[in-house]
């Protein structure tokens, strides 16, 4: 599947892509507000995020495959994601976007670290890659937040096992990114509210 809007920049990083999924918010507050909300938001102002950060790492833990114990809910939520392995590809005025590659059919996710550059030309086969942005654009009356997350797959068996993976989580996924949205709604407006 290829998104057919130009100057995406999540085309720059996954312009083609096995699954995607797209949601978004209006907030009754400026962009800069509502990314900066987006910046800031911690896992604890996301409770199903932090719910399921445990669930997904307990089986690691149990098996004593990550040494870095129970997801942390302090600081931004973006900073915990750069942590358990995403990489920032993107920081722009209107938009962040994050990436990973992994196995994330598996126990511990099998990320990869990898840099910007890296990022683009990975093509090992047997993992997946996914990129998540957040993007804001003005409207009346405030502006409209989006989040979309894309993943492509390198071979045929990671695709695969891959979408036998996303028909489990899949619900999950967008009950998270929902409740995202709202958490940042409503860190966004009442800093609006603030600095009036």
């Amino acid at each position: 599947m290829v998104r057919e809007d130009a100057d995406v920049p999540l085309d720059d990083f996954l312009p083609e892509y096995d699954v995607n999924e797209v949601h978004s918010a209006r907030v009754a507050a400026p962009p800069a507000d509502v990314l900066a909300a987006a910046r800031s938001l911690t896992p604890r102002e996301v409770r199903p995020v932090s719910a399921l950060m445990a669930v997904r790492t307990l089986p690691a833990i149990l098996l004593r495959r990550r040494s870095s114990g129970s997801p942390r809910l302090d600081g931004a939520l973006i900073d915990r994601m750069r942590e358990r392995g995403f990489t920032l590809l993107a920081e722009l005025p209107d938009e962040v976007v994050l990436g990973a590659v992994g196995r994330f059919w598996t126990v511990d996710s099998g990320i990869q670290r990898v840099s910007r550059d890296e990022f683009v030309t990975f093509e090992e086969p047997g993992f997946a890659k996914a990129v998540m942005n957040s993007h804001v654009r003005a409207v009346p009356g405030g502006t409209v937040m989006t989040t979309e997350t894309r993943v492509r797959t390198t071979d045929d068996d990671a695709r695969r096992k891959f979408r036998r993976y996303w028909r489990v989580v899949m619900p999950g996924s967008a009950l998270i990114r929902r409740v995202w949205l709202r958490a940042i709604r409503k860190r966004a407006e009442a800093a609006s509210a603030r600095g009036r």
